[in-house]
């Protein structure tokens, strides 16, 4: 009982990464939320992740404005297909 509770509370840093990086395109459910705030609230490393995420998130997209090619992407697919690939990996790893 102990070990699972522990295993519904507590993330891996490979999944609070995911999380992170999942929570910046798609809404988390409250669990997600929890278990990361907790998570990061004894991980100084997933802390320094996030805000390196966010450093190369801002430096792509001014990239990217500044090259202002004619490529086009359809995001609403780019976002149903991570989401896809993310569930896809909650599962294989339950």
């Amino acid at each position: 009982m102990n070990e699972r509770l522990f295993h519904i509370l507590f993330l891996s840093c490979l999944k609070a990464t995911q999380l992170i990086e999942k929570g910046k395109y798609f809404r988390l459910s409250w669990l997600e939320r929890f278990r990361l705030r907790v998570h990061k609230r004894a991980c100084k490393a997933c802390n320094e992740y996030e805000k390196h995420s966010d450093i190369l998130d801002k430096g792509i997209s001014y990239i990217a404005k500044q090259h202002n090619s004619n490529v086009t992407i359809d995001v609403e697919e780019l976002k149903s297909k991570i989401k896809i690939a993310l569930d896809q990996d909650d599962n294989d790893k339950e």
